[in-house]
This record gives C-alpha cells, structure tokens and sequence, in this order.
C-alpha cells in the first residue's frame, strides 16, 4: 500500500478541527492492512510491517498501539537486536489468547455451532440434529449451543457471532432470503439470533464465508483470485478477486444450483434433468449408495467410511461424484478464470483419487490451481467463524469488549 500523504499546515484539512470522512475511512484501512500483516507474519517487527505494507514507521507504531489496546495484538517474547547493535527490535503478533468469535453453520440436518481465536482456529464445537427445521427453533437452539460453548471457556470474550448458510443469503441484512431444502424465506438471522445471544451478528452464505476463510487463514492467502465451489446438500460458489468477494445485487452472486451439468442424469423439482445441486448435491450421493446397498443411512460421511474400508462401489461412487464436480468447476472457469481453485466436498476431502478425478475433469492444465479445502477437518465451524473474522479483520478499528 503507498504511504499516506501528509496534508500541509495550510491545507483547508489541516486547518479544519472536523476529520474528514476520507481520512477516518484511510485510518480504517491502515489498520486493516497493519492486523493483516501481523496475522500473516507475526511475530513481526513494527519496522518490518512498515516495509511490507509501504506505511510509515509513525503510522504503524500508532496502529500497534491502538490494536494492542483492543486487546487484538500484543508484543511478543524479549525484545531482539539487529545484528547485536542499536534499539532492540520488540516483536508483535496477534493476541489469541483474549477474544473468541462464534461460528454458526446451519445445514440441512444439523447445526453446527463453534468458537475461534483470532487465528481462524477451532477451540470448540458441537453439533446440533434438528429436532424442527423451522427458523425459531434451528436458532434458538444456536444460541443455546454458543451459551454452552462459552461457558466452558471461562476468561474468553466473544467478539460477535458469524452465521453461515446456504442458498440465498442478503448479507447486507442480515437476510436469509430463500433456503429452499430447509423452507426458509425472508428469514432476519441476524435480527433473531441477535436477539437471543446479545452479540453483534453477521450473516453470509456459507461458499462466501469460506473464500473469506481461506483468504484469511487457508491455502488461497495471496490469491489475487479465488472461485470456492461447495458441494454439500446444497450447492452453490464464490468468487473473490483482490480480497472483495462478488455478491451482486441483494447479495445472490453464486446461485449455480440449477447450472445445467454436462453428462447430468437426475431429475430435479425444477423440472429439468442435470441441475447441478440435483446431481451432486449429498443427497443424491446417499440415495445412490443405499440403492447400491452400500449404506443404509441419509449420512454422507457414511459413503466415506466405507469407501475408506475397501467398499470399491462406495468409492467408485465418490470418484464419479468428484469427476461430475470437476466438470461444473470446469465450467466456472471457463467464465471466471480465477487463478485458485478451492473445492469443498467428501471425496475430495478424503481421497487422492477423488482430487485426482476432479483435476482431470476441470482441465489438466489447471490443476496446480485446484485444491480441496484448506479446512478438512473443520469447514462447516471455519465457515460460520469466518463471516464475523472477515468483518473484524476489514475493520479492526470497530471491535471493542462490546462487540463488533
């Protein structure tokens, strides 16, 4: 980032005692841009950040100082001296021993609920069986499971809670405008789950909060583009480019559930054959897997196990999954060629033949670009995590103990 150029002492800005919007907006920036540095980098020295971000040494020495007192960086170890001479170097980094931020992910037949340091990473989760998919019930049970997180946290102080979810979500509201597996329609997520858990609430959909996830902590950090597909019960994508996720008006960038897929076979209630979602979404993976009489359960990582035992039809049908995925991942760059790739789904997760099979259907020239998660463990907790951590690190200067 350039440095920030310095108003004259008769400049009308240098006169005013009123800042002016654009210098609180450059303030919030900068301090944007020095967090980030301190997360990729730290333990780091105030210098050093200064030399990568192009910022002066001043302003960087006066963004530590305000970060640290929000309790979000601190310095670290014993100071360390430049070839053994002149002012000791003190190294910062990010303090991840202080704030969490809750993560909630609502699939469609559970809830996921977690909290994360500052790091993006998971310290505690559960997940929660829906007993009633209608919206009340699913968040008030959320809200009940962040409680319980937190108690056993004791000293930790939650930041604000990030919620993920599928299908078409209005982030700027907090909306989840339709669902169509679950039947919500104009849902207020952030209105009603803030209600309940009195935290500052943040809502996206679910491929959106992943881009910002491994943008910020995953393998697609210095990307300068990324296309995140998700392949769940729901299907749908992301695409970022310079750090700014696409959300298009009322925030419905990346609908592809009825991209028609090439080689497709499945009938989906639209009433066409070959939608995407309707093909691989992990509902059509179990149907398929029970009628092969590989499982006898709606549970996808089931398929998985038994892939993982030797079932060769259980992984056969994994491979063919992950063959059809390639080909819609295929098709999205096409459009988009984004320099990274990023796939959430099973067999990917999983198996270096369902990768493989993947690569080869998306194109072989691109497959140093395609990657699975960088999350296998932890993607739905990550997902809802990353909303609010994506908010916090844009705009560091507006978290306090309050919330952001």
């Amino acid at each position: 980032m350039p440095r920030t150029a310095v108003s004259t002492l008769d400049s009308p800005a240098a006169r005013s005692p009123v800042p002016r919007a654009a210098d609180s907006d450059r303030r919030r920036t900068s301090a944007s841009v020095v967090l980030r540095s301190v997360l990729e980098h730290g333990p780091v020295a105030r210098s050093t950040v200064a030399r990568l971000t192009g910022l002066s040494p001043a302003s960087v020495t006066e963004h530590c100082a305000r970060l640290a007192g929000l309790g979000l960086i601190r310095e670290s170890a014993a100071p360390r001296r430049s070839n053994g001479v002149g002012r000791p170097h003190v190294p910062v980094d990010l303090d991840d021993t202080g704030f969490l931020v809750g993560g909630v992910h609502v699939a469609v037949p559970y809830t996921t609920v977690a909290l994360l340091d500052l790091r993006g990473r998971v310290v505690a989760r559960r997940e929660l069986k829906h007993e009633r998919t209608e919206p009340g019930p699913v968040l008030a049970r959320a809200a009940e499971g962040l409680a319980g997180l937190l108690a056993g946290v004791p000293g930790r102080r939650a930041l604000g809670v990030g919620v993920a979810v599928g299908g078409w979500v209005d982030r700027a509201t907090g909306t989840v405008v339709e669902h169509e597996l679950l039947g919500w329609r104009e849902v207020p997520v952030r209105e009603l789950l803030g209600a309940r858990t009195g935290l500052p609430v943040h809502v996206d959909g679910h491929a959106r909060a992943l881009v910002n996830g491994e943008r910020l902590f995953g393998r697609a950090r210095g990307s300068g583009s990324v296309l995140h597909l998700f392949v769940g019960n729901v299907v749908d994508a992301a695409f970022a480019t310079h750090d700014e996720v696409h959300h298009g008006p009322r925030s419905a960038a990346g609908a592809i559930a009825h991209l028609p897929l090439p080689g497709g076979t499945e009938p989906c209630p639209c009433g066409r054959t070959g939608c995407l979602q309707a093909e691989l979404s992990e509902r059509t993976l179990c149907r398929r897997a029970r009628a092969a009489g590989v499982i006898d359960s709606a549970n996808p990582t089931h398929v998985v196990a038994a892939a993982a035992a030797g079932d060769t039809v259980a992984r056969r049908l994994l491979v063919e999954r992950a063959r059809m995925t390639g080909r819609a991942a295929g098709l999205l760059l096409d459009v988009l060629n984004p320099e990274t790739v990023v796939v959430t789904e099973v067999g990917v997760i999983h198996f270096e033949d369902c990768l493989a099979a993947l690569r080869e259907a998306a194109g072989i020239r691109r497959t140093a670009a395609v990657l699975p998660t960088s999350f296998p463990d932890s993607v739905l907790a990550v997902a809802g995590g990353s909303v609010v951590l994506d908010v916090l690190f844009r705009d560091p200067l507006g978290a306090s103990p309050e919330g952001i």
